[in-house]
């Protein structure tokens, strides 16, 4: 355990841990409304939508920080999860619909008659929760399979993970598709039979998301201090001699790659019932480039400061949006143009050099 971290390692996680798990959920429920401490529904699934984003920039972070795998794509593995679990919470409306019929509105509205094939048993929570982390999983194997063998790497896989994903948006947004065109799948009532619209389901979906996060934390941890994460920072810094020496490099880079697309998966499921829908607008490979941001803004090869980031980065965009909405996206730019000038080793890569200071 003590190679994990050290002393001052796992005393920050604990406190982390803590204010997450148990700080928040206690301003929610136990603090009156009327309080100023109070936390409403809306921050606290604010709070969560910032922890799924957080798992995601983790699981680049262990693509591109320690195998130095650049991914454009990411936020294909996120939405397919989030589609995933999109597909069962559609199912528990049942005739709740604006029609009152046992399909989904979107389908009624098509004049469908019964659900596609691939639909079928999604109404089961374990099933749809296997194909979370199934169908990413499948599609980043496969996908990495070709890739790796054929030696594709730097700009050219980027480039290649940036049409994927694009190519997957294009195919959601077609409504025959089955996963509601353009608008994607809302109105979600239920979840394993309890309303999502109330504090208490909107606290246990921050807690499982926060859960998620520190244990996607731990796992990355193990993983980099390992004997396979030392393989995975030589195969970023020298990857022909690790072959030299033995390696099939392939191997390495393929499982780190599907373990992270699972990782997002995970991310995604947990993301849809917070914020109460998903569409193919979650594939835009410019949400892919913001993931990318949020790891080098918090320092990339440091799992710690891909949630510094993506916390950073999030909060910013949320403030920005809301009083400068037209120009957001300007602050975005110049944020990145920031880091990468003055801070190329990011937010940890400052806080490291003050230490030694």
């Amino acid at each position: 355990m003590t190679r994990l971290y050290g002393s001052r390692g796992w005393i920050a996680l604990a406190a982390f841990s803590a204010a997450l798990l148990i700080v928040v959920p206690l301003l929610a429920l136990a603090v009156p409304a009327g309080n100023p401490f109070h936390l409403s529904e809306y921050w606290v699934s604010l709070a969560g939508k910032f922890l799924c984003y957080a798992i995601v920039a983790v699981a680049m972070d262990l693509v591109w920080g320690y195998a130095g795998i650049l991914s454009l794509g990411h936020g294909l593995f996120f939405a397919l999860g989030g589609y995933a679990m999109g597909m069962y919470l559609m199912r528990q409306i049942g005739l709740d619909g604006v029609y009152h019929r046992p399909l989904p509105d979107f389908m009624v509205f098509l004049d469908w008659k019964a659900y596609p094939w691939y639909w079928s048993f999604t109404e089961h929570f374990l099933y749809a929760a296997a194909l979370v982390v199934l169908v990413p999983g499948l599609l980043a194997f496969v996908f990495g399979w070709f890739a790796f063998r054929s030696r594709i790497k730097g700009v050219y896989f980027s480039i290649i993970t940036q049409a994927l994903t694009y190519a997957a948006m294009l195919l959601f947004f077609r409504n025959e598709t089955g996963f509601g065109g353009n608008n994607g799948f809302t109105d979600f009532k239920r979840i394993l039979g309890f309303p999502i619209a109330t504090l208490d389901m909107r606290v246990v979906l921050y807690a499982l998301s926060a859960a998620a996060l520190l244990g996607t934390l731990l796992l990355g941890r193990w993983l980099v201090t390992s004997k396979f994460g030392r393989v995975l920072a030589a195969i970023r810094d020298a990857e022909q001699r690790v072959m030299f020496c033995g390696y099939d490099t392939e191997h390495y880079k393929l499982f780190v790659w599907t373990l992270s697309a699972v990782l997002c998966g995970i991310a995604g499921a947990l993301y849809v019932p917070q914020v109460g829908i998903i569409n193919p607008s979650e594939m835009s490979p410019a949400n892919s480039i913001e993931v990318a941001i949020w790891v080098a803004v918090g320092g990339r090869g440091t799992l710690a400061g891909a949630v510094i980031g993506a916390a950073l980065v999030n909060g910013a965009k949320s403030f920005f949006t809301q009083e400068f909405p037209d120009i957001w996206l300007y602050f975005l730019g110049l944020l990145f143009i920031l880091v990468t000038l003055f801070m190329p080793r990011g937010v940890m890569g400052l806080l490291g050099r003050r230490k030694t200071a």
